[in-house]
């Protein structure tokens, strides 16, 4: 049986909006815990900020973990991912503003 090209439509605009709604929260859930690690009060441009992001993302796709303050910092939450350093101090932020 074929769909009509009104209902396809309709359901193409019924997964738009799951798609926004899963975005929102996504972009909520991300946005909680980069203010939480302080990137709020990083004044930096934008797109270094996203590569930044991207960097992190591929780190974590390839079973790069960093180890975490606390709890368990000599753990890794993926057993066997080697760690890779993170840069810290004024060089690290990414500001080059003068």
């Amino acid at each position: 049986m074929k769909k009509h090209s009104s209902r396809i439509r309709d359901e193409i605009a019924k997964l738009q909006e799951q798609l926004k709604t899963a975005e929102t929260r996504e972009a909520e859930r991300i946005g909680r815990i980069a203010l939480k690690a302080g990137l709020g009060e990083i004044e930096t441009d934008e797109n270094e900020l996203q590569a930044a992001f991207e960097d992190l993302a591929q780190r974590f796709r390839r079973g790069e973990v960093v180890p975490t303050e606390g709890n368990g910092a000599n753990e890794h939450s993926r057993k066997g991912a080697q760690t890779t350093p993170v840069a810290s101090g004024p060089a690290a932020s990414g500001d080059n503003e003068a």
